[in-house]
């Protein structure tokens, strides 16, 4: 086993424009695309996290930021805790 895959991460995103309760198109995107990729998906009230080990979740995160983008977003702030 790869040192990066006894490692956890947690990638938290806001992806703007935020709209309570309607999360739109642009987080859909996003979510069904962590989703494909395997990941834990957490959508919560201000933005949206997702675990799995480091190399998946590193791997997933640029086509999570390019699914929100190419579907309206227009703001990606992100956040990575990677740790045991």
């Amino acid at each position: 086993m790869r040192h990066d895959e006894l490692m956890s991460t947690v990638a938290e995103f806001t992806i703007e424009p935020f709209v309570e309760g309607d999360p739109g198109p642009h987080v859909s995107a996003a979510v069904a695309v962590a989703e494909a990729a395997g990941l834990a998906v957490d959508v919560g009230p201000f933005g949206t996290s997702v675990e799995g080990g480091t190399a998946d979740v590193l791997d997933a995160v640029d086509a999570v930021v390019r699914a929100a983008v190419a579907n309206g977003a227009t703001r990606v702030s992100l956040q990575l805790t990677v740790g045991r």
